[in-house]
């Protein structure tokens, strides 16, 4: 008896617990997309099928139109993204690591942080033009805040047990960031990341409206002009999938930068 409840009490198999998890997320998908089919088909809203949105995908492929607007969202996104994660790092653990600069840096960071990203294309657009400086400014602000914010909260989070024995052990400050609050920080950082790429796709929509001319944010404004709502259910399908593929990158990367780490499986 003992034995038995032993071995049912392992938990699930990385391969088992993969493919359960994928057949979840198709059942999820069925279903989603056959609660949208009824309540376009119903006739109670104007909103389009399936069927239509997938024949607007054609169109938009064979044209290169979906190809160039997302070739644009990416470029900025990314740039965004990448500028803003490589200027929260250090000034992360900057905060975290000496006081004086969380007292000096930190008001500006919460400052900041309350005001909407969207509120600063005005600002944004008199400084840096129409071109792409301000487009790309505006999701960098976005990816900085929540990654800024991450890195400093892991790195105040560091076990100082495991900083007291590591002086304990004749360790310097520099061994101390490097080996004990660097990789403790890591999963804090990585989380900041996934936040910020959240924000940074969130606000992408709104930077292209300053003068784009391509772009899924841009495309979906010209379908709100022009009430061409499967143009716009391309450009949010379009969004959602390139975020959802970016976020399983950064979560993959998560799990083999903190394979150290236990995690709690179900």
């Amino acid at each position: 008896m003992a034995t038995d409840q032993a071995v049912t009490a392992q938990p699930p198999q990385p391969r088992a617990l993969l493919a359960s998890n994928l057949a979840l997320g198709i059942i999820s998908f069925v279903v989603g997309i056959g609660l949208w089919w009824l309540y376009s088909a119903s006739g109670a809203t104007p909103l389009p099928g399936p069927v239509q949105v997938v024949q607007r995908f054609g169109t938009a492929i064979a044209n290169g139109q979906l190809f160039n607007d997302m070739r644009a969202s990416i470029v900025r996104v990314l740039t965004g993204f990448f500028l803003g994660i490589a200027i929260a790092i250090p000034v992360g653990f900057l905060m975290g690591w000496y006081r004086v600069a969380r007292g000096l840096i930190d008001p500006w960071i919460q400052f900041f942080r309350v005001i909407p990203p969207l509120a600063i294309i005005p600002l944004a657009i008199v400084t840096l033009g129409i071109d792409e400086p301000p487009k790309i400014f505006v999701i960098f602000l976005a990816a900085f805040l929540a990654s800024v914010v991450a890195t400093y909260q892991g790195v105040v989070s560091v076990d100082k047990t495991f900083i007291n024995a590591a002086r304990v052990l004749g360790a310097n400050d520099w061994v101390i960031f490097t080996r004990v609050v660097v990789p403790a920080s890591t999963p804090f950082i990585l989380v900041g990341f996934r936040i910020g790429l959240g924000a940074a796709w969130a606000t992408l929509v709104a930077a292209e409206l300053i003068a784009a001319q391509s772009g899924l944010g841009f495309r979906m404004q010209q379908g709100q002009l022009y009430y061409d709502l499967p143009v716009i259910f391309v450009s949010l399908i379009s969004i959602g999938v390139l975020g959802l593929i970016m976020d399983r990158v950064v979560l993959f990367l998560e799990r083999r930068l903190t394979s150290w780490q236990e995690r709690v499986e179900h």
